[in-house]
């Protein structure tokens, strides 16, 4: 690729890729919650359950769910809009593979010593160094350890009845104010997350495969020939 072809596609796919929020925003970094709308259809007058069972409850579903694959749709309203569709997998502890095919591609890869963002249209990799436990990141809840969701998030339940839970963290750091996920028959099927900066973006996930066998190649990356590689 020509360093003018290059710098075009650069232009066509920066804004993709904000739109998406390099999809390590949704992993990774400054994430938060607004309420699945499938929750907005129960009663209002339906009690919440206290923070202690509802952490027990949470911890539970999460405990039970130690590896999963599911295609993905992605949808950000606000400042940068679209919708990102693709698959992923999570296997615990701390491995996980969030892969974008469209309307652009992109691949993050993490196996609890290091991540890597892959942007094919940019011919760019990023390697990053990430904490075994990731932190106050929505990545913890299905890759990291259920236990210690607690110690960063207080964690709600709305509805008693209802296996949706919304969770806040507790560090003053964090970038994003919730989060929140919806479960069904034991599998998370919904996260809607909401930044600081107002955005929402709900990820909706389908054709889920609870606790299977997954290869350990798929949290390994090698960049491809001619790619350029940052360290940081």
């Amino acid at each position: 690729m020509t360093l003018l072809t290059k710098q075009t596609t650069t232009k066509k796919t920066l804004k993709q890729k904000m739109m998406s929020g390099a999809l390590t925003g949704v992993l990774m970094t400054s994430l938060g919650v607004a309420a699945p709308m499938m929750a907005l259809s129960q009663s209002a007058t339906a009690a919440p359950a206290d923070n202690l069972t509802a952490a027990k409850r949470l911890n539970k579903l999460l405990t039970n769910t130690k590896s999963m694959t599911a295609n993905f749709s992605q949808t950000t309203k606000g400042a940068s809009s679209g919708t990102f569709t693709g698959t992923m997998s999570v296997q615990r502890p701390n491995n996980f593979r969030w892969e974008t095919k469209s309307p652009s591609q992109q691949l993050i890869v993490a196996n609890g010593n290091s991540m890597w963002v892959y942007d094919k249209d940019l011919e760019q990799a990023t390697k990053q160094n990430v904490d075994s436990q990731v932190g106050n990141t929505p990545a913890l809840l299905l890759s990291g350890d259920p236990s210690q969701i607690d110690k960063n998030f207080k964690i709600t339940q709305p509805y008693d009845n209802k296996n949706y839970y919304v969770l806040y963290p507790k560090s003053d750091s964090a970038s994003f104010k919730s989060l929140s996920m919806s479960f069904s028959g034991g599998k998370p099927v919904m996260m809607v997350l909401n930044d600081s900066l107002g955005q929402t973006t709900s990820i909706k996930f389908s054709s889920i495969k609870l606790n299977p066998s997954v290869s350990s190649s798929q949290f390994k990356f090698t960049p491809p020939k001619g790619v350029d590689v940052i360290n940081q």
